[in-house]
């Protein structure tokens, strides 16, 4: 073999050559969640390895995602939904339900936030109706969505990737690419996307309201707050076990004050690993053949119309609470009540400010937060119960 000829078969097995137009869109878009990240600074342990796996999953010729590549393997924790329930284990120990247990009022803003959900999960199944309303020059665009397909869709709403993930395997594993990165997509873009409607809903006299400090929760209702949740809520919703039940368990390694070193790992070395795997494996589903396609542009106008919802259904009852209580309570921590943790809260902290720099509403906006990650997970089980 001469020269020529091993230089032939080296261009011939290269990526450039299978390079398609989708795929060059996708690495496209992989670039700009990195500029995201790092400019930004939107989410960058997210958005850095989910990006990067798009990368890898786009180019042409790796078998990376094949049976014997790597993120084969690495893919296993996504499919099985092992790697949901780990991350929640972690988030169980980063998380203090202080704040909720002080003011249990901010359960219904927690609650309220999760109206997105059920929201497009209607839209989801009215989109096939609408659609069969389009010319015929325009059955390109014809679809429809299953009701379980509807209710993985709909739970984007709730900003929680890992919830996302977990139910999408469970009710619509192929349309866990979409899902999953539009899920996380949103979560990283919670300080662009939701300031706006904040403003648009509340006025300045709302926005300076002054909370002040919440009482102290002694170390017994802490330990025995993930405890009863466990059992109340996975008795009624028994589908939610490994994802409430991690949670909870993170969290009482954090309170019970025996096990620093469980809680260390679980907070520090095991979520950042997981977190890494993950965000990975999220990436190589947004490959170009699965994913552009008119089913995907529909559930990321869906994701983004479910956490916008959300948002401002968070924000309106945070108005409703503010009138009931003659204005104690600060509409801006209603729109805290999605699932992100504690990005959602210090978004609300941050709109306060504009208008009152010396208004500190962060632990206040925690009980709505913390609340979220339980109606997030509350709402998966319901649709699971419902479609599973």
């Amino acid at each position: 073999m001469n020269i020529l000829e091993i230089i032939n078969k080296i261009i011939e097995k290269s990526g450039f050559v299978q390079l398609s137009i989708g795929s060059v869109l996708m690495i496209c878009v992989a670039f700009i969640l990195i500029y995201l990240a790092i400019k930004k600074g939107f989410e960058p342990m997210l958005l850095i390895p989910i990006a990067f796996g798009m990368i890898l999953v786009n180019i042409p010729g790796t078998g990376i995602v094949e049976e014997g590549g790597l993120l084969y393997y690495l893919g296993l924790g996504v499919k099985k939904g092992i790697y949901p329930p780990l991350i929640f284990l972690g988030i169980g120990v980063m998380t203090d339900f202080g704040p909720l247990l002080a003011n249990p009022s901010s359960v219904l803003l927690g609650a309220a936030a999760q109206f997105g959900v059920f929201f497009a999960f209607l839209g989801a199944l009215a989109l096939g109706p609408l659609t069969d309303m389009l010319p015929e020059w325009l059955d390109v665009l014809k679809f429809s969505f299953t009701a379980k397909e509807a209710a993985a869709i709909g739970i984007i709403g709730g900003a929680d990737g890992p919830t996302a993930i977990f139910l999408t395997n469970k009710l619509a594993p192929h349309l866990l690419g979409p899902i999953a990165v539009a899920a996380y997509s949103y979560m990283a873009l919670i300080p662009m996307i939701q300031p706006p409607i904040m403003r648009a809903l509340t006025t300045k006299k709302e926005r300076t309201i002054r909370m002040g400090s919440l009482r102290k929760v002694t170390q017994k209702e802490k330990i025995i707050f993930p405890i009863a949740v466990t059992v109340i809520v996975v008795l009624l919703l028994p589908d939610v076990a490994a994802l409430l039940g991690m949670l909870m368990l993170g969290n009482l390694f954090r309170e019970c004050g025996v096990v620093g070193r469980l809680a260390d790992t679980a907070q520090n070395a095991l979520i950042n690993i997981v977190t890494i795997f993950l965000g990975i494996c999220v990436g190589t589903k947004a490959e170009a053949g699965v994913f552009l396609n008119p089913k995907t542009i529909g559930i990321v106008i869906l994701g983004l119309l479910a956490f916008t919802i959300s948002t401002i259904s968070g924000v309106l009852i945070g108005k409703l609470m503010c009138k009931l209580t003659k204005g104690k309570i600060n509409p801006l921590i209603g729109a805290a009540g999605v699932s992100a943790v504690p990005m959602a809260a210090r978004v609300a902290q941050k709109v306060g400010q504009e208008d009152d720099p010396g208004n500190f509403l962060l632990m206040n906006a925690m009980g709505p937060n913390v609340s979220g990650v339980i109606g997030s997970a509350v709402a998966a089980g319901i649709l699971l119960a419902l479609f599973g």
